[in-house]
């Protein structure tokens, strides 16, 4: 089950011409899909572009009335395979996932498919992750789009230009033979907004006409010599095909404004915040009205010389807006004026800073800095000014910041997770630290406190491959990490299958919560879920088994810490030779807590008896150390002052958040911490016996209570 439902949203894409539809990004790309008859779509979910894998699954229904075919793909690389059925035939495909570690993953597919060119349009959507929310290492997508000469769009972040950069998109793509990436930002994919619907196309030529027609064709393999004519054929006839089709189709905007000595030059995905900056320093209005021209590339690969060099002969002074490194457009535009001897002068990383994400306070400093520098006239005295105070000096945000402690990621409250890196620092502190890799997945946080367990992270399904290195024999073994996300992307042939192939002495621990939890909770092989259109329930344990691993543990309650801290210590002792593998299964909460939740409430509400678990703190047996806490790590536990005049130290405290996982008690119990934790069963719509009971239990702790502050000291 995916994080959010889209099953109210989904309607919309049902709106005919002349109709407005309102929505976020990812709806509006969905809806244009559509709208250019699409005739089929993959992809994998990874944010910011997720919710588009969910929008289409809970769509279901109308790209089946319009015969799209869609599929969630195993991995990103099986999305950008799939792309092939645009090659021979006259199809529009598309897909999406996350990048740039998606087009990392996807590369061989994608360079393939360049060289061979396409004859339906074919549209790579990705989610450009980059900036301070991101979660991944920072690089740019257009360094691949140049690299093998794909098309690149970088849409204006409003709906009317997302939904015209997808139509447009799959006719520059035919028009040039070319697949067309489009680059969406995490603001893009969330930007509310509206825009004028048109009907919804059918596929013009169909996949079953595609397979009853077959067509084939040697120069479109890649293979010599048609690969050098691939190459030719980029160069000599798709690259002025694209330029032509971009000029032809104004892709590219221009906003003209007053001060014409200087101008802007900004990527499509900036420009809002470069419009921002400008009317902060009042050189624009709040509806995008600029004194500064502005040239707005809505396509940033390929360049149109043309329109660069008309927007610049008569200016001075230009500022590239261009995010990241390495700065290819300025170097680009700079080159295309020496060709051309025109003299205006560029601005851009120095005004700007050369890496790091352009938010809005960024933007404002670099556009001043440029104004300053070039047309210091036409800034107030008021926003001249370099000093002038930025969001993060304000003192009553460092006021903020001192008070509030920093929050690092980490597990959910109840995370099946946490209990294994529990167990793993039980092993550890018994026999010592272990060289312990990591995977991309939620699994990853265990890097931080209170773990701080992984040395590495190389890839979404690597973590145990890349222990590969650490073959030796030694009286330690290596230990992997790997979720069961990672293991179905690419973990089974890359991770497994090395280790059992080169019999690779080490430990590998499976992480199974059902679903690829970190890229919002969808279903995948071996998730428990009956899906009616999927196949599911394929158990990893046997699929290990299958590529040749002989010693598999396969565990059903990961929060039974001394079970896990148990297995793992046999598999670090153990002389099987080989990798040895263990499966730790649990439900991820936050999933679970979804699923529940919901059903919980109504049956409560419908008068049913139903118990909910709780789990407490006794202070007066606590004895402050907080072991527990360094163990656990669980958001719900915390500390408090103790009521005893003899306690220095805090108690441990469980808060209101708690799921009743039980992973406290069991970490307690395992490293033989103490006592202190309690259950409670919170009874809702009690029977006239749970009455009785309870009333029973509370005259009897009362009792007992009242008995001992009678025999207690008293301070005064």
């Amino acid at each position: 089950m995916a994080e959010r439902s889209f099953a109210k949203e989904v309607c919309d894409l049902e709106l005919g011409a002349g109709e407005e539809f309102r929505g976020e990004g990812i709806l509006a790309i969905t809806k244009a899909l559509l709208q250019s008859g699409v005739g089929y779509v993959g992809g994998y979910q990874g944010a910011p572009i997720s919710h588009l894998m969910d929008v289409l699954a809970d769509g279901k229904e109308t790209l089946a009335r319009l015969g799209v075919q869609f599929s969630a793909s195993a991995s990103e690389g099986a999305a950008a395979a799939s792309l092939a059925a645009s090659v021979m035939y006259p199809i529009r495909g598309a897909v999406t996932f996350k990048a740039p570690v998606g087009i990392n993953v996807a590369s061989d597919a994608l360079a393939n498919l360049t060289s061979t060119g396409v004859t339906g349009g074919a549209l790579i959507i990705i989610g450009e992750d980059y900036g301070e929310g991101s979660s991944i290492m920072q690089e740019r997508s257009h360094s691949f789009a140049m690299k093998s000469q794909m098309w690149l769009l970088d849409p204006r972040p409003n709906l009317e230009s997302i939904v015209r950069a997808v139509e447009e998109g799959f006719e520059l793509s035919e028009a040039s033979n070319t697949p067309v990436m489009l680059e969406v930002r995490i603001r893009a994919c969330h930007v509310h907004g509206s825009f004028i619907a048109k009907d919804n196309k059918p596929p013009p030529f169909t996949l079953r006409q595609a397979l009853e027609n077959p067509v084939r064709d040697t120069d479109r393999v890649v293979l010599p010599p048609a690969s050098y004519a691939h190459e030719r054929d980029k160069v000599d006839r798709r690259w002025p095909a694209a330029v032509k089709f971009i000029k032809e189709r104004k892709l590219n905007e221009v906003f003209d404004g007053d001060l014409a000595d200087v101008g802007v030059i900004v990527q499509g995905g900036m420009y809002n915040g470069a419009i921002r900056a400008l009317e902060r320093l009042g050189l624009a209005d709040v509806w995008g009205a600029t004194r500064v021209p502005i040239y707005c590339m809505n396509v940033t690969y390929p360049l149109v010389d043309d329109e660069i060099v008309e927007f610049c002969a008569s200016k001075k002074a230009v500022l590239i807006v261009e995010e990241g490194q390495p700065d290819h457009i300025e170097q680009a535009v700079n080159t295309i004026l020496r060709r051309r001897d025109v003299n205006a002068k560029i601005h851009g990383k120095g005004d700007l800073p050369m890496a790091g994400e352009y938010t809005a306070d960024v933007m404002l400093k670099g556009v001043r800095a440029f104004m300053a520098s070039t047309l210091p006239g036409a800034l107030s005295d008021k926003v001249r000014a370099p000093n002038v105070p930025a969001i993060h000096d304000d003192p009553r945000v460092k006021a903020l910041t001192g008070t509030v402690p920093p929050r690092p990621p980490g597990f959910c409250t109840g995370c099946p997770e946490r209990p294994i890196f529990a167990a793993i620092k039980l092993v550890e502190k018994e026999i010592g630290n272990h060289h312990i890799a990591g995977d991309i997945g939620c699994h990853l946080f265990a890097s931080l406190p209170p773990f701080s367990v992984g040395a590495t992270t190389m890839g979404y399904g690597l973590g145990p491959a890349s222990n590969a290195a650490f073959n030796v024999k030694t009286d330690k073994k290596s230990i992997a990490i790997m979720g069961d996300g990672g293991f179905w992307h690419n973990g089974l042939t890359s991770s497994i299958g090395n280790a059992v192939y080169n019999r690779h002495d080490g430990v590998i621990v499976i992480v199974d919560n059902f679903y690829s939890s970190a890229t919002g909770g969808q279903d995948i092989l071996s998730s428990r879920a009956n899906i009616e259109d999927r196949s599911t329930q394929h158990p990893i344990a046997k699929a290990v088994e299958g590529v040749g691993a002989t010693w598999v543990r396969q565990l059903d309650r990961t929060y039974d810490v001394a079970k896990m801290r148990d297995t793992l210590k046999e598999a670090l002792s153990t002389n099987t030779p080989g990798p040895k593998v263990i499966v730790a299964s649990s439900e991820c909460m936050l999933n679970k807590q979804r699923r529940e939740k919901p059903l919980f409430n109504k049956a409560v509400k419908g008068g049913a008896r139903l118990v909910r678990e709780r789990f407490g703190v006794d202070e007066d047996v606590c004895t402050g150390d907080h072991a527990c806490i360094r163990l656990s790590g669980c958001p719900s536990l915390s500390v408090k002052r103790s009521d005893d005049p003899l306690k220095d130290d805090p108690v441990a405290a469980i808060d209101n958040t708690c799921v009743g996982c039980g992973n406290c008690g069991e970490v307690a119990e395992a490293a033989v911490l103490c006592p202190s934790f309690y259950r409670a069963d919170i009874i809702h719509n009690p029977t006239g016996f749970d009455r009785f009971v309870a009333g029973l239990r509370a005259s009897i702790i009362g009792f007992l209570q009242r008995r001992r502050a009678r025999r207690r000291v008293a301070f005064t």
